[in-house]
């Protein structure tokens, strides 16, 4: 998916909280700043000379996505501070001896006004750098590939293992007390959840991460979206399996369908299927580049801790993990495919 910074708030936000590829960035771009309190610093006429506009120009950006800059580091040296930094750096920029404020930037506002700036070649040329080395971060910490990034979170291995039971939960239900084909009811079955969580077919989920026959939708599901799935798969197991000796005959497909919707709509799940929607549709578009449109109204930008839970010091080599011989077992029932 190509993306258009200048335009999307989320994919600017998504960079400027990205702390495993910002240092890389800021390498490559190799730009010259003054140092204050431990902080890359430069001014409005130093960011103005980097990407070769007026300084009008970057106050007007600064009126006008005042929230954002602010937010990412854009600040004023008024007082003590001001003058703390003119005695520091007073020969090195542009100001006089009276200026009662200062605007100021860090690397992060000053990346962000550079993501702003349509009428900039220079910015132009920086936002393509941004967004490549952004890309060559992420396939080179997950091996060029991130079909399988929700492995690296620590917390996807006890979330795979408990819905595995789960899973068998609902498998024995279906298979006894659900009538029709073996593979077509329990295909069903598991479309009905899927919609239910996310609000995308198995198909359709398939189709977007380029997954094959042979890849396991569930092994690709963060840890929220396992528990939330482990949830509806455990409940629905129930449900049929009460309904069936209630009656006292199998339930069609239809009815596991009526299950399922009557389940999704109980304000219990709703906390539950919100935190899955927004942490599937968020990160498959920052990891993965995958848009999810059904589910586009929960998308909001990764956190620094998420990017370091999955691409920085806090991720997991789950490979290298699952290799270990004490876990040979868990790798054996993780890659037990079931019926999908």
């Amino acid at each position: 998916m190509t993306k258009d910074l200048t335009t999307s708030a989320l994919d600017r936000q998504n960079i400027l909280n990205n702390s495993v590829a910002l240092p890389r960035i800021k390498e490559g771009l190799g730009v010259s700043a003054l140092e204050f309190d431990g902080q890359f610093i430069l001014t409005k006429q130093m960011v103005a000379d980097f990407y070769e506009v007026d300084v009008r120009t970057i106050e007007r950006q600064l009126v006008a996505n005042e929230e954002e800059l602010v937010s990412n580091g854009y600040k004023v040296l008024t007082g003590n501070p001001l003058k703390e930094f003119k005695l520091r750096h007073l020969t090195d920029i542009d100001v006089g001896q009276k200026t009662k404020a200062l605007g100021i930037f860090d690397f992060r506002s000053f990346l962000n006004i550079g993501m702003l700036l349509t009428s900039s070649e220079k910015a132009k040329m920086v936002r393509t750098r941004i967004l490549d080395i952004v890309i060559a971060t992420i396939n080179e910490k997950t091996g060029g590939g991130t079909k399988y990034i929700n492995r690296r979170d620590r917390d996807y291995l006890p979330a795979a293992i408990q819905e595995e039971n789960y899973h068998k939960n609902l498998t024995d239900a279906i298979k006894e007390h659900v009538d029709g084909h073996k593979n077509f009811k329990y295909a069903q079955v598991m479309d009905y959840i899927y919609k239910a969580v996310f609000c995308e077919k198995a198909k359709e989920y398939r189709r977007l991460l380029d997954l094959s026959e042979k890849d396991n939708v569930r092994r690709t599901l963060y840890a929220e979206v396992l528990k939330c799935v482990s949830s509806f798969e455990n409940g629905v197991a129930y449900e049929i399996t009460m309904k069936a000796k209630s009656l006292g005959r199998k339930l069609t497909v239809v009815e596991v369908g009526e299950i399922t919707k009557h389940l999704a709509d109980h304000p219990s799940q709703t906390p539950y299927i919100y935190d899955a929607r927004q942490k599937m549709a968020s990160r498959d578009l920052a990891f993965r580049d995958v848009f999810h449109g059904n589910i586009a109204e929960y998308l909001k930008a990764v956190t620094p801790e998420e990017f370091d839970r999955f691409i920085g010091s806090k991720s997991l080599d789950f490979e290298a993990i699952m290799a270990l011989p004490e876990n040979k077992e868990v790798l054996k029932i993780l890659k037990t495919d079931g019926n999908e």
